[in-house]
């Protein structure tokens, strides 16, 4: 069955505002979520808005907060998020971002307090749709098995950039430091279908693709899997992570996160972190530059990578 998408956008936002969000607030938090469906982020999109309602009427998330500033710098930024929703914090800051990036070539904000804020690459581009390159950080829930454990520790810990590419095109990296998002083991789950082997391992610390297994274990492999296939790589981008928005930002450290689930008790307090960087403040001809990295992407999809 088809559904317009103006249909889901108007039940996302009554849903949420139904549950105490503001109008502005659950509108924002809705654009989020299409934003994800739309380019194939399925995990992160309507699939979500579960997650969010419950976290509210738990109340984990104020969904009346407002973020608010504790330090700052030409360049930098220390924000209390609240506990507000994660559109509501995610905006917030990378405003800041850009702004600071438009006055001193480097906007940097860092935030404690946070709830789920959907897919990275999100706010990523919101950065780059100002002319800027963008990055977004957050740590999450321990559902990550670092290298040589056989129990969570780490979270999924996603690294996003993105940069104009010229003719209104994008340069996105959008990506867990896991071998796949909790999010895509769900997925799976709802279908009933198996996942890759290599995702997760069960409760036994042994590899699995059983989905509804992998989700309720909550043990996923580092980005490269085991330590022989440099497992370690993903376990060591998911520690930058944490030193970006956890000890930066005074939040909770992934393995003090609530745990993943519906029915949350306690406000995660996850750290955030949001970059923009002004590239006419390096290099020259970096307007000339967007042109030539078309060919970058392309070249990807010509060679079979994807």
């Amino acid at each position: 069955m088809a559904v317009r998408i103006d249909e889901v956008h108007r039940f996302m936002e009554e849903s949420l505002a139904a549950v105490g969000a503001p109008l502005m607030e659950a509108k924002a938090q809705a654009d989020l979520l299409i934003h994800a469906d739309l380019v194939g982020h399925f995990s992160h999109g309507l699939n979500r808005l579960e997650l969010y309602i419950n976290d509210m009427k738990n109340g984990i998330c104020k969904p009346a907060a407002r973020p608010v500033i504790l330090k700052e710098s030409a360049a930098t930024v220390w924000v209390d998020g609240a506990h507000a929703l994660g559109a509501t914090v995610g905006n917030f800051c990378m405003d800041l971002a850009i702004k600071k990036a438009k006055e001193s070539g480097v906007g940097w904000v860092s935030a404690k307090g946070c709830n789920h804020f959907g897919m990275a690459g999100y706010w990523a581009l919101k950065a780059e749709r100002e002319g800027l390159i963008g990055m977004a950080f957050t740590n999450s829930a321990p559902i990550m098995t670092p290298t040589r454990s056989k129990n969570s520790a780490n979270g999924t810990n996603p690294i996003a950039m993105a940069a104009p590419a010229g003719d209104g095109d994008s340069l996105v990296v959008d990506m867990a430091t896991t071998a796949a998002a909790m999010g895509k083991v769900e997925i799976q789950m709802r279908k009933g279908e198996k996942i890759p082997e290599g995702w997760a391992l069960g409760p036994d610390a042994k590899l699995t693709t059983d989905a509804e297994l992998a989700f309720k274990s909550g043990r996923l492999m580092p980005l490269g899997g085991f330590e022989e296939t440099s497992g370690y790589k993903g376990y060591g981008l998911s520690v930058m992570v944490e030193q970006f928005c956890s000890d930066l930002s005074g939040s909770n450290p992934s393995h003090k996160v609530s745990g993943w689930s519906y029915t949350q008790t306690q406000p995660p307090n996850m750290g955030q972190c949001f970059v923009a960087i002004d590239p006419e403040r390096f290099a020259p001809g970096f307007q000339g530059l967007r042109e030539k990295s078309k060919g970058l992407p392309g070249s990807l999809q010509k060679s079979g990578a994807s």
